[in-house]
C-alpha cells in the first residue's frame, strides 16, 4: 500500500481577492459543457464568466457573460480576455500554457492552475514521471517513438498494453490497446507520434478522486467508481463499492498529487484500484472533470462552484455527500454528424430523484458527450437500484 506523503512546497502566499458582491470576472479559456457549468455555478457567487473558444455561440455562451471567438492559442485574444477578467482559468487541455504564462505574467492577472501545471499535465510521459519521481504510485511505463522500441518496451512490460500518445489525447483519443508485439507497426501509426506505453493494470475497479487546491487549504469530494467503455466514461456510482481502507488510501494519493500541481483549482484524479488494494494513478486534469459531474445534485458544493472559489481564493465549500448518486453520460448515437434533437426526456422530468442536463452542443456525433443524468437516491432505494434506474432512464432518451 502507498505510504510516501510528499512534502508541500515552500511558496509565496497566492494573490486573491476578497470574497465580496458583486463578485470578481473570471475568464475561461474554453467555451463547452464544463464552461457552461462553471458559468452556472459562479452566477449565484456573483461571479461573471467570460470565456474563450472558437466556436460561435458555444456550449456556454448562453449563461456566461460574454464569449471571445477564438482559438485555444490564440495570444492577443488571451490577452483580450485578461482585460476583462480578474482572474484566469481554462477548462480543456488545448489552452496554450505559454500564452496563459506570458499573459498573466504581463497583466498581473492570475491564472490557477498555473500555467506550469498544465504544461507538466499536456505530457502524458511528464506527467507520469513526475508523479513517479515523487513516490506516488503509477503502473510502470516507458517511453517509444518507433515499431522498434514499442516492441522492446513489450518485452519488458509484457501484454497486453496501453499505447498512449503523450499529447493531445483525450476521451480515449490517441489511446491504443497493445495485444502482442506483431500489433507494434499499427499501433506506432495509429498514435501518429511520441508516445508512451503503460503496463496493463488488473483492476478491481477505475476509481477517481476530485480534489481542490485552495489558498491553503485542500478538500476532496467522496471517492467515484467510474465504468468506462470505448475509453469513454459512462457512469459514475458514489460512493464507489471499495472497502474503507481503500477509500482512504485514494484520498491520500490525491492529496499526494495536489502537492505536485501549482496553482488552485479543482483536479480530476483517475485512478486505478488493484485486486489486491493498492492504487495507482491513472491520469490528471487540472480542470472539473466528468465523473465529478455528480457533485452538482449529490454534495453540498459542486466541483464547478469548488473551482471558481478555490481559483479566486475563496474558502472552499464542504464536500459532504448528499445521499448516494449515480450520474450517466448521454453519449450521441448514430454513425453520422446530424442536427441534435433528443426525445424522452419527459420520463427524467417525471422521475423522483433524477436530473438532466444538456450540454447544449447543435451537433450530434457518435459517442460525444450531449449531456448527463444525475439520479440521487431515496432513503429506501439501494445503489443497484438507483444504478438501473437511471441506466433506464438513459436508454429511454433517443436522438431523432
Amino acid at each position: 500500500m502507498h505510504k510516501a506523503s510528499v512534502k508541500r512546497r515552500a511558496v509565496e502566499p497566492p494573490t486573491t481577492m476578497p470574497a465580496t458582491l458583486p463578485g470578481p470576472t473570471l475568464g475561461v479559456v474554453g467555451g463547452g459543457q464544463l464552461g457552461r457549468m462553471l458559468a452556472e455555478a459562479a452566477a449565484p457567487l456573483g461571479v461573471d464568466v467570460v470565456v474563450l473558444d472558437p466556436t460561435p455561440d458555444c456550449p456556454a455562451a448562453p449563461v456566461a457573460r460574454d464569449q471571445l471567438v477564438a482559438d485555444f492559442d490564440d495570444q492577443s485574444a488571451i490577452r483580450d480576455l485578461a482585460e476583462r477578467a480578474d482572474y484566469l482559468t481554462f477548462e480543456i487541455e488545448l489552452a496554450d500554457q505559454a500564452a496563459l504564462n506570458e499573459v498573466s505574467a504581463d497583466t498581473g492577472v492570475p491564472c490557477h492552475p498555473e500555467p506550469a501545471t498544465l504544461e507538466l499535465i499536456h505530457d502524458k510521459l511528464h506527467q507520469k514521471q513526475a508523479l513517479a519521481d515523487a513516490g506516488i504510485p503509477v503502473p510502470e511505463f516507458r517511453a517509444v517513438e518507433t515499431a522498434d522500441e514499442l516492441r522492446a518496451a513489450i518485452d519488458d512490460l509484457g501484454a497486453p498494453a496501453m499505447l498512449k500518445a503523450r499529447t493531445g489525447g483525450y476521451d480515449g483519443r490517441g489511446n491504443v490497446p497493445v495485444e502482442n508485439r506483431e500489433d507494434a507497426a499499427d499501433a506506432i501509426e495509429a498514435v501518429a507520434g511520441p508516445a508512451m506505453l503503460e503496463s496493463f493494470v488488473d483492476y478491481e475497479r477505475e476509481v477517481s478522486v476530485i480534489a481542490a487546491n485552495g489558498d491553503g487549504e485542500v478538500a476532496t469530494f467522496p471517492v467515484g467508481e467510474n465504468v468506462h467503455e470505448e475509453e469513454i466514461l459512462r457512469e459514475t456510482i458514489v460512493p464507489a463499492g471499495s472497502d474503507d481502507e481503500v477509500v482512504e488510501e485514494a484520498e491520500a494519493v490525491a492529496r499526494d498529487v495536489l502537492e505536485l500541481m501549482e496553482g488552485r483549482g479543482i483536479y480530476g484524479i483517475e485512478l486505478f484500484e488493484t485486486r489486491d488494494g493498492d492504487i495507482l494513478v491513472n491520469e490528471i486534469a487540472p480542470r472539473p472533470h466528468n465523473s465529478g459531474h455528480w457533485t452538482i445534485e449529490g454534495a453540498v458544493t459542486s466541483q464547478f462552484e469548488q473551482h471558481v472559489r478555490a481559483v479566486l481564493g475563496w474558502p472552499l465549500g464542504a464536500t459532504d455527500l448528499r445521499a448516494n448518486t449515480v450520474s450517466k453520460n448521454i453519449l450521441g448515437t448514430g454513425d453520422e454528424s446530424r442536427e441534435a434533437e433528443l426525445a424522452g426526456v419527459e420520463n427524467v422530468l417525471d422521475t423522483p430523484g433524477a436530473s438532466l442536463h444538456w450540454y447544449g452542443k447543435r451537433e450530434v456525433r457518435p459517442l460525444r458527450k450531449m449531456g448527463h443524468v444525475t439520479s440521487i437516491a431515496t432513503a429506501d432505494e439501494s445503489t443497484d437500484e438507483l444504478l438501473t434506474g437511471t441506466r433506464m432512464l438513459v436508454d429511454d432518451l433517443t436522438f431523432r
